[in-house]
């Protein structure tokens, strides 16, 4: 725990995904509120077929969605929210030609029905 899914628009070429995961999960250690850096998974997905709004002028998004067990406050919720934004902030130089909007989801997993093991090192 926690998982962090990715989606990004493929308009965006400077964007390295790796990069990106790696910077994230580090802010998720930095906040204290996962007991190792080894229960922090995330992936990253481009999409290829994506429509923002309707305009006509070209457009893009990453969009984080981070689930954690339930039972944290508003606040600290907030507070992670915030941190994950910062970090896709300055992931990399944004084309000029793309509006581009950078969101952050944070999602609650029902703590009395998830299950997990590790298998190996």
């Amino acid at each position: 725990m926690p998982h962090l899914h990715m989606e990004y628009t493929a308009n965006l070429p400077e964007l390295n995904a790796d990069v990106a995961l790696l910077r994230l999960n580090h802010a998720l250690v930095a906040s204290g509120q996962f007991s190792a850096e080894f229960d922090i998974k995330s992936r990253a997905v481009q999409v290829s077929r994506f429509r923002v709004g309707t305009g006509l002028g070209e457009r893009g998004f990453i969009h984080v969605q981070l689930a954690m067990l339930s039972g944290r406050s508003p606040a600290i919720k907030k507070q992670l929210s915030e941190s994950l934004l910062a970090v896709l902030h300055e992931l990399c130089a944004w084309p000029a030609e793309v509006d581009v909007q950078l969101c952050v989801e944070i999602l609650d997993i029902d703590r009395d029905s998830y299950t997990k093991t590790a298998i190996g090192h």
